[in-house]
C-alpha cells in the first residue's frame, strides 16, 4: 500500500494577510503602491511568507489598472521583496535582492570613443598632484600590524578633524565617496523608506536607492541650493534620508549658501531624517563649504572626498558627523574590508602638509573656474543660460536631449545626457564636464556654437531663447 505523502510545513504554514492594502496605500501609482507595501514589510506588518493578493484583486480594490498593480509587482520583485510561485500565489520574501545601475550605465556608456570626450565628470589628470615623490616618503611604521588598530592613521584625523566643517562625534575613512553613501544608506535606509535628494542630482544615489527598495524624493535646486518650499514639503513624507551636495552640485553646479543651509536646518530638526552631505569636489572647489552639521551635528553625516582632488586611485573618502550612525558603518566594515589601506592614507597625509601639492591643486582650482566661467559666458552669447557657478561640469539646457547628444557624437564630441541626473520627467538637458576641456584655440567658443547650432534646428526653442 502507497503511504500518503507528509505535508511539507515550509509550504503549509503561510500567513494569512490581514492588513487592508486598499486603506493602507495613499499614493495609487505603481511607484506609490511598490513603496507602501516595501514599507508594511520592512516594519514587520507583513511578515515574510504573507500571501499577497491577487493582481486583479488588488486592482479591484484600489479602483486602478491590473497594468499599475502588475509594474508594482515587478518593482518589489526586482528588489527581492517578493516572490510569484506560480498558481500559488505571490508572497513576501526574505531577503531583498540585487539590482543595477541603470541610470550610471545610460551616463558612462556612450556610442563609442570620442575625439573630445566630456561625459565623464572625471578631473583633467595634467592637474591632478604628483603622487610619485610622496609614495616613497611612506615607511614600515605606517603599516597596520593588528586587524584591531583604528580604521583612521591618527595624523589623518587630526588633520581632518581641524579641518572638517562641525565638530565632527564619530570619524572614519572609506574608499570613495560612492562607497561612504551606500554604507551610510544600507545602515539607515530601510525597504520602502523615502530617502530626499537634490532634483536633478548624480545618477549613482537614484541606482543605489532603487536597488534598497527606497521612494525617491526629489527636490529642485535653485541659485542658493535646495528649495525650502520643496524641503518642507517633502518631510511632510517622513523620510529617513536626505541627500545632498552642498557645493559644486553635481550637475548642476550650485553651492549652498549658508542662509539656506541654516534655514533647511532649520526645517529639518526634530525630524528623524539623517543628513548625508556628499563634498564630492573638495578642495577643487571655488565655493565656500557650509554644513548643515554646523546647526545639526548628531543628524549630520559629512563625506568629503579627495578622488577629484587628489586623485582618484586614491580611493579615499573622509566621514564624520553623527556618531550613530559612522560607528554602525564602522562596525559592520569589520566584516568586510575592515579598512581601507592605512599605506594610501599615510600618502594622503603627507599631501595635505606639501607645499607642492597644496600648489597644484591652487592651481587646479583656479584653472576649473576659468574654464566653467570662460564656456558659461560663451554660451550666454548664444543666449543659452546654464546653472551654478562652481565644480568641473556645466548643466546646459537643450531643445532636444537625444538630438544633442547624436550632432555632438557625430562631430567627436561626447556630453553626457541628462535624463538620468533626474527624479521624473523634466527639460532636456545634457552635463558637459568642461573642466577636461583647455581653452586653447579658442575651443570654449567653438564648442558652445556647436551646441548652438545644433540647438537652433528646433525653431521653436530659438525663438523661446530670443
Amino acid at each position: 500500500m502507497t503511504q500518503p505523502l507528509a505535508y511539507n510545513p515550509v509550504f503549509v504554514t503561510v500567513q494569512t494577510m490581514q492588513i487592508d492594502l486598499a486603506s493602507a496605500i495613499g499614493t495609487r501609482s505603481a511607484q506609490g503602491i511598490a513603496a507602501t507595501i516595501g514599507r508594511l514589510i520592512s516594519a514587520g506588518e507583513l511578515a515574510v511568507g504573507s500571501r499577497l493578493p491577487t493582481v486583479r484583486a488588488l486592482a479591484s480594490d484600489l479602483d486602478v489598472s491590473p497594468t499599475t498593480v502588475s509594474e508594482a509587482w515587478r518593482t518589489l520583485a526586482s528588489v527581492g521583496a517578493i516572490e510569484a510561485r506560480g498558481r500559488n500565489g505571490t508572497f513576501v520574501r526574505q531577503v531583498p535582492g540585487p539590482g543595477s545601475a541603470q541610470r550610471y550605465r545610460r551616463v558612462t556608456e556612450g556610442p563609442g570613443h570620442f575625439a573630445v570626450d566630456l561625459s565623464t565628470g572625471t578631473p583633467d589628470p595634467d592637474l591632478l598632484p604628483d603622487l610619485g615623490p610622496l609614495i616613497a616618503t611612506v615607511s614600515r611604521h605606517h603599516l597596520t600590524t593588528s586587524y584591531l588598530d583604528s580604521p583612521v592613521l591618527p595624523d589623518l584625523e587630526e588633520q581632518l578633524r581641524a579641518d572638517w566643517p562641525f565638530p565632527p562625534e564619530s570619524m572614519s575613512v572609506v574608499d570613495g565617496a560612492m562607497d561612504a553613501i551606500d554604507r551610510i544608506a544600507r545602515e539607515v535606509v530601510r525597504l520602502g523608506d523615502r530617502v530626499v535628494v537634490e532634483n536633478p542630482t548624480f545618477p549613482p544615489f537614484l541606482d543605489l536607492l532603487e536597488l534598497l527598495g527606497a521612494e525617491v524624493v526629489g527636490v529642485d535646486l535653485d541659485d542658493q541650493g535646495i528649495s525650502l518650499t520643496g524641503l518642507e514639503a517633502a518631510l511632510g513624507a517622513k523620510p529617513s534620508m536626505v541627500i545632498v551636495q552642498p557645493r559644486a552640485q553635481n550637475p548642476t553646479g550650485t553651492t549652498m549658501s549658508a542662509k539656506r543651509a541654516k534655514a533647511a536646518a532649520r526645517l529639518l530638526a526634530g525630524t528623524n531624517a539623517i543628513v548625508v552631505e556628499d563634498d564630492h569636489s573638495g578642495d577643487i572647489a571655488s565655493g565656500a563649504l557650509v554644513s548643515l552639521g554646523r546647526w545639526l551635528p548628531g543628524q549630520t553625516v559629512h563625506v568629503r572626498s579627495f578622488s577629484k582632488s587628489h586623485g582618484p586611485d586614491l580611493r579615499l573618502a573622509a566621514v564624520g558627523g553623527a556618531g550613530e550612525v559612522i560607528d554602525a558603518v564602522t562596525t559592520r566594515r569589520l566584516l568586510g574590508p575592515g579598512w581601507s589601506s592605512r599605506i594610501l592614507q599615510s600618502v594622503l597625509v603627507a599631501m595635505l602638509h606639501d607645499d607642492a601639492t597644496n600648489e597644484q591643486i591652487a592651481l587646479a582650482r583656479d584653472t576649473y573656474a576659468t574654464r566653467r566661467g570662460s564656456f558659461a559666458a560663451a554660451l550666454a552669447g548664444h543666449g543659452i543660460a546654464t546653472t551654478g557657478t562652481d565644480g568641473i561640469n556645466l548643466w546646459v539646457p537643450v531643445p532636444d536631449e537625444r538630438s544633442m547628444l547624436v550632432t555632438l557624437a557625430a562631430q567627436g564630441i561626447g556630453v553626457a545626457p541628462g535624463a538620468p541626473f533626474s527624479v521624473g520627467s523634466g527639460a532636456d538637458h545634457v552635463r558637459v564636464t568642461i573642466g577636461l576641456l583647455a581653452d586653447g584655440d579658442g575651443a570654449h567658443a567653438r564648442l558652445a556654437a556647436q551646441i548652438a547650432s545644433a540647438s537652433d534646428t528646433d525653431t521653436g526653442w530659438t525663438n523661446r531663447r530670443r
